[in-house]
């Protein structure tokens, strides 16, 4: 059963806890800094929390006790500049923390703005750049979308083969390696990018995959909520189908696939890239239960009229059952189901813009 999440926001990291009555925030830690990425590591049970700090960096922390203390871990580095007058990249934003495969206890894997790839194979005491990936020359390509620069926020470690791994990568695609970032290939085939040149709509290289995911169960099944509408993949996020538009609208951010179910996953909609804001307002969830073919509007218990919330791409989860749902939103909005979608109970309305949800 589930026992609680965690709240990640620019204002903090939250604690929610399942008390009798219902569920309970605890006390922020990091009161006042903006959170951007949180693990907890189902290995071990270590949670840890990546900070952007702006003018001082970004900061990684760690707690052995479920947020009771912490300790500071050195962040991700880019190696410097060869030479004193060159110019380096740096560390912006720590996007997305992911643990490795079952059999390398304590590896955990960051994804990076301006689009690096980090691998830690110590819990965090140490890290490197996968220059495998860095060094490819598609690179050059690859732009910012919603940041200056590229960014890796989605990592998906294959539960049958540790060694494969898929990213999504905003803008630069869908990206595989099979032997754990040794190499790499560009995959993410059948992908549109309408905003591009007619051409180069689908060029697999400059796609904007808001975000990547798997179904547990059936992980060749890869759902991807596009900055250009739905996609999903049956051969691993080799190659894309587009889904027919469902109502109210294909535009998103967040997707989460039911862990034992491939035909069924959730969506957080908004009008379009333009106006990102519920469609007249009213906020909504859409739910799949037959691999997309068709589309249900969940509204219960969520706001009818004057909705200007936005879920970003980590702030809509589902727990390991497959049907408690959290989504919190950029208006400081968080919102549980236990009942798959079906209804929605608003737990808090007052925390700051949330970036991520995390199920204990």
């Amino acid at each position: 059963m589930t026992e609680g999440l965690y709240v990640a926001s620019r204002k903090g990291l939250v604690p929610i806890r399942r008390r009798n009555r219902g569920w309970e925030a605890g006390a922020a830690a990091f009161l006042g800094e903006p959170v951007t990425a949180i693990l907890r590591d189902p290995r071990d049970g270590t949670l840890y929390a990546a900070l952007r700090l702006g003018h001082f960096g970004c900061k990684l922390h760690r707690s052995g006790d479920d947020g009771a203390s912490w300790e500071e871990l050195p962040a991700p580095a880019y190696p410097a500049a060869p030479e004193p007058d060159a110019e380096a990249p740096a560390l912006d934003m720590i996007w997305t923390l992911a643990p490795g495969g079952p059999d390398r206890p304590g590896e955990i894997w960051a994804g990076t703005l301006p689009g690096g790839l980090f691998m830690s194979p110590d819990r965090g005491e140490t890290w490197s750049l996968v220059d495998s990936l860095w060094s490819r020359p598609e690179r050059g390509e690859w732009f910012g979308g919603g940041f200056d620069h590229p960014g890796i926020h989605s990592i998906c470690i294959d539960p049958r083969d540790p060694e494969r791994m898929t990213l999504g990568i905003s803008c630069g695609g869908v990206w595989k390696s099979d032997d754990r970032g040794a190499t790499w290939r560009l995959a993410g085939q059948g992908l549109r990018n309408a905003y591009m040149p007619p051409e180069r709509a689908y060029d697999a290289n400059v796609q904007d995959p808001h975000l990547v995911a798997t179904c547990a169960a059936a992980p060749d099944v890869v759902w991807c909520q596009h900055h250009n509408g739905i996609f999903r993949s049956t051969d691993g996020a080799e190659t894309f189908g587009e889904i027919e538009a469902p109502m109210p609208s294909v535009f998103g951010f967040a997707v989460a696939p039911h862990p034992a179910d491939p035909a069924t996953a959730w969506f957080a909609p908004a009008v379009k890239d333009e106006c990102r804001v519920p469609v007249d307002g009213r906020m909504v969830v859409t739910r799949t239960r037959d691999g997309g073919a068709s589309f249900e509007v969940l509204g219960r218990g969520l706001p009818e009229r004057g909705s200007y919330d936005l879920v970003y791409r980590h702030a809509l989860v589902v727990d390991a059952g497959g049907e408690c749902l959290a989504m919190g939103s950029t208006t400081g909005n968080l919102w549980v189901s236990e009942n798959g979608g079906e209804e929605w109970q608003q737990i808090d309305a007052h925390l700051p813009p949330i970036a991520q949800v995390a199920f204990v």
